[in-house]
């Protein structure tokens, strides 16, 4: 056993190192309770005994264990004290796990909850998540919608996906380039500058050719480099994110180093190593525009690559040889390009600006020249030129994907439509309340699409409601001015919509408070929930209920509010925090109509603008908007 424990002379804890590890090899994980006397050990035979089990380990019979610490032990940590307890008495303990940079550090965090004591440092605890979940708070006239927004998705995003970076079906730590970009975004209104510091560490992890680290694990950076097609191009469109909602143009400047490492052999899939840092550092807009330029290549429909796979990593064998392409990342592509050519511009770098803008439009008739499939898009061509995603296939005959970002890429309306009534019809369960990624599933395709063919049908990616996906099917519905439709469909996602009964508890059998990554959509396990916790779905369901549906969108020192909300709501508020001041909004729909242009009043004067000017001045100010019937409004993603 490479494990070493040790008791701590200064602290008196139980520490342990293992040393032999290449990551965290200085590092200590230390045990402690607050009374003295206490026994410890680190010999887990000691523990459990010849005959005991964790359900009944022998140390429980013990009067107190041995102090056995040191290398060599089959280790574990265990510490044992002793107290009376006389009729209707309480006494607290409070014991203290945890891991830290080293012996010092482990001495720091101890006297840190001695000084305070327990109950403070717990709730000194609780006021940074409150300060940090209680940013925005919505009330609605749905009860559930609300429930989901205040809090869950937000914590859900930040605690498992950005912090802890696992879960009971994804076990790993590791940063994902597309993945922790995604769910940063969902921060852009509690805690930007949380946003700003992820999109940095991303853009660290980025080669000097303009490709990324498809995945890589901290603190050394050890990951994996792909021939993955989107990866890279989520840098730049987070980063215009962050940038018009804060307008913190500053950021762009900031100066990132690049990897290097060997380039990936012809017919080599992926690369696994430790890579280098590059001496010469570049802004944060150089790394987007090596991105962007990155994805130029075409194939023969001048749609782009989609190489070992684009968003939907299970399709790595759909252009295994170089030629396949993909039209969900012609969309996706055209987003990014529309987005940071205005950023380009801004700065002064006018022939890029004018590339990409050329390179977005060309897209677009590539997509409808070749992509459209009669009643929807396609999904994309294999390397032989066959379609994925067509009504000529037999399995995966309509992908959402491809639809949803027809309209957030701004298609034209008419075709987009058709495609999301294509959605709603051959995708859409009522009776399980799901959206599914795409049908039929993979079982026998031929040719290959890879690896999601693996996958039971009607799992994960390959037909089951992917809510990743499905989230962006909402936000779609919403931006056509379908607001019923879109507010019934993110209720449809919603979990605690799948566990009011004992029946839906029993199908569903995932926790009501937090989203699925993916929900089975075939019998007999139809409706049950799959991957719950890790799911890149809850970043953006949070950003579809606030941003789409209830309109709120800050850009710089305004806040607009354009919602898309069903006409039956007649009234709603969120309470938006900006630095100490607190925003209390109200917003009334008197008429019961389509909501249209809209009158704002701060504290009761009138604004020219129908925004709200944001002031850090530590006060509580009432914000009145009154919408009126109009014309609806265009949107981008």
């Amino acid at each position: 056993m490479h494990v070493v424990s040790a008791i701590d002379p200064e602290t008196g804890a139980l520490i342990a190192r293992n040393p032999f590890r290449e990551e965290f090899g200085d590092g200590v994980a230390f045990l402690d309770v607050d009374r003295r006397p206490r026994t410890v050990t680190a010999d887990r035979g000691e523990f459990l005994g010849r005959h005991g089990s964790v359900a009944n380990p022998s140390a429980l019979g013990q009067v107190e264990l041995s102090g056995r610490v040191g290398p060599g032990l089959d280790p574990c940590g265990a510490v044992q004290t002793k107290f009376e307890l006389g009729p209707g008495e309480s006494q607290e303990l409070v014991f203290l796990l945890g891991w830290a940079e080293s012996p010092a550090k482990v001495r720091e965090h101890l006297d840190h909850v001695r000084y305070l004591g327990a109950a403070a440092a717990l709730d000194e605890a609780k006021a940074r998540w409150d300060r940090l979940l209680g940013a925005v708070t919505v009330r609605t006239p749905e009860p559930a919608f609300d429930l989901l927004l205040n809090r869950w998705l937000l914590y859900q995003a930040t605690s498992c996906r950005l912090w802890g970076r696992t879960a009971f079906s994804q076990s790993g730590g590791a940063f994902g380039f597309r993945d922790q970009l995604q769910d940063a975004l969902a921060l852009l209104h509690a805690a930007p500058e949380m946003a700003r510091e992820q999109i940095l560490r991303h853009a660290s992890r980025q080669f000097v050719a303009g490709d990324v680290q498809h995945w890589w694990h901290p603190p050394e950076g050890r990951g994996v480099r792909t021939r993955c097609s989107d990866d890279f191009l989520w840098l730049p469109f987070a980063a215009s994110r962050y940038v018009e909602t804060t307008g913190d143009l500053a950021a762009l400047d900031a100066e990132v180093p690049f990897l290097e490492a060997p380039a990936l052999a012809p017919g080599q899939e992926d690369d696994y190593r430790l890579p280098g840092v590059v001496a010469d550092s570049a802004s944060l807009y150089e790394h987007c525009a090596r991105a962007i330029d990155r994805s130029e290549p075409t194939g023969a429909h001048g749609l782009p690559l989609i190489g070992s796979g684009d968003w939907n990593d299970g399709m790595n064998r759909v252009g295994v040889e170089g030629k396949g392409e993909s039209v969900w990342l012609a969309w996706f592509q055209i987003v990014v390009l529309r987005r940071f050519a205005p950023i380009a511009e801004g700065r002064g770098d006018a022939a890029r600006a004018s590339r990409w803008l050329a390179r977005a439009d060309a897209l677009a008739e590539a997509v409808e020249a070749h992509g459209w499939d009669g009643e929807w898009y396609r999904r994309g061509y294999f390397d032989d030129g066959s379609p994925l995603g067509s009504a000529a296939n037999v399995e995966c005959r309509i992908d959402s994907l491809a639809q949803s970002w027809s309209v957030l890429a701004g298609a034209p309306a008419g075709r987009s439509a058709r495609a999301t009534a294509a959605v709603e019809a051959l995708l859409a369960r009522e009776a399980d309340r799901i959206i599914l990624l795409l049908a039929p599933p993979f079982d026998r395709s031929v040719p290959d699409p890879g690896y999601i063919q693996g996958y039971v049908p009607g799992t994960r990616e390959n037909g089951a409601q992917y809510t990743h996906a499905a989230a962006w099917f909402v936000q779609a519905l919403a931006l056509q001015g379908r607001r019923d439709e879109a507010l019934r469909r993110f209720q449809d996602l919603n979990p605690i919509n799948h566990t009011l009964d004992r029946e839906g508890v029993s199908r569903y059998k995932g926790e009501p408070y937090v989203l699925a990554g993916d929900v089975f959509s075939q019998p007999p396990h139809a409706g049950r929930a799959g991957w719950t916790w890790y799911t890149g779905a809850a970043g953006w369901l949070y950003q579809v209920g606030l941003e789409t549906l209830l309109g709120v969108r800050r850009r710089g020192d305004r806040l607009v509010v354009d919602p898309r909300v069903p006409a039956s709501w007649e009234r709603f508020q969120v309470d938006y925090r900006f630095g100490e001041t607190v925003y209390e909004i109200h917003v009334l729909n008197p008429e019961g109509r389509e909501p249209g242009p809209a009158r704002v009043a701060v504290d009761g004067e009138a604004q020219a603008l129908p925004e709200i000017p944001l002031v850090d001045d530590g006060r509580r100010r009432r914000v009145e908007i009154v919408l009126s019937a109009g014309e609806e409004r265009a949107d981008e993603a």
